[in-house]
């Protein structure tokens, strides 16, 4: 697709958004500036011609698709396979840069061939969501560069990484807090959410709905989404806290939602794929953070790219007119 700019002529890619908070968008993207995004990791990771990538990604989204951007900008030989929960099943060579989902890092590592294989990754950039505490654990027990990355379409992937292992390279300790890469500034809007203004990724400065906190260095970590938080009689509460705390007790087995309520406003309620155990909930949360509905479903809702479907699971929430506690 060309798109007609004065005397100019600029190609564009249509990219979807992957709809974590609502329904999937088409957004025009300017191939100049993928490119720049390209280059600007390419050349903070150190990789160069010759070095061999894996696409394990969906390219009709940003990830997958910068993936191909960078092997064709650096000139590495990229390796394509379908996206599924095992991406190096099959792949034997050695790896120098991959991309992954939190899920696909998962069930890799717990499989005893395919974790050597990835401990031999050169880089691995983890994006698409949150690291959980557990997860990230384990993998700061790896011998290989790994990294955490914020970012979103519209920032055409990542504009900040974080180090999960090794825990101590060269200095670069394994940290919490996000840095931003080169070219990207960031600052808090009034309401405490983070702001990039990053004009060679985005002509725009984007103000995001991402809560955060910066260290004292211009590192942030994201404390939640504005539009993720239940009011409940008068209590903010943020959705990702109490999940973070539910994850340590139950897993990956909960998903917390809300739903309006005439005496509180709104209320918190849980879909869960197992019942957890009453005496165990009220000893993992405050009282403030225990459900007024319980809601048991076959499987937690999921976007395409392995997001939470905030959207779907407040959806649920509100088809569901059982009794509140």
């Amino acid at each position: 697709m060309e798109q007609n700019c004065g005397a100019a002529r600029l190609k564009t890619e249509i990219l979807h958004t992957s709809g974590s908070t609502g329904k999937p968008k088409e957004i025009a993207v300017e191939y100049d500036r993928m490119l720049a995004s390209a280059r600007m990791t390419c050349d903070f990771l150190g990789l160069k011609e010759g070095d061999t990538a894996l696409l394990c990604l969906s390219t009709r989204y940003i990830a997958g698709r910068m993936m191909e951007i960078r092997a064709a900008e650096r000139k590495m030989r990229l390796i394509r396979r379908e996206p599924s929960a095992h991406p190096l099943k099959d792949v034997g060579e050695t790896v120098d840069f991959a991309a992954m989902v939190p899920l696909q890092v998962y069930e890799t590592i717990h499989n005893a061939t395919e974790r050597e294989r990835f401990a031999r990754i050169r880089h691995v950039i983890i994006g698409g969501g949150a690291v959980d505490r557990e997860l990230e654990d384990e993998l700061r027990t790896f011998p290989n560069n790994i990294w955490s990355t914020y970012g979103m379409t519209e920032t055409l992937s990542h504009v900040a990484m974080r180090r999960i292992a090794p825990a101590t390279s060269a200095g670069n300790d394994a940290s919490a807090y996000y840095r931003p890469l080169p070219g990207v500034r960031l600052s808090q809007d009034e309401r405490g959410c983070l702001v990039i203004d990053a004009p060679h990724l985005n002509p725009s400065v984007l103000h995001t709905n991402d809560v955060v906190a910066f260290d004292s260095d211009g590192g942030f970590v994201v404390k939640g989404r504005t539009d993720n938080v239940i009011c409940s009689g008068g209590i903010k509460i943020q959705i990702e806290e109490v999940e973070a705390v539910l994850h340590e007790y139950f897993g990956d087995t909960v998903m917390v939602t809300a739903k309006p309520n005439r005496k509180f406003g709104e209320v918190v309620v849980y879909l869960t794929t197992q019942m957890p155990d009453g005496h165990a909930l009220r000893l993992a949360v405050p009282p403030y953070w225990l459900p007024k509905q319980i809601i048991h479903v076959d499987r937690l809702p999921k976007t395409e790219t392995g997001k939470p479907d905030r959207a779907k699971a407040r959806e649920i929430a509100l088809q569901q007119s059982g009794k509140l506690e």
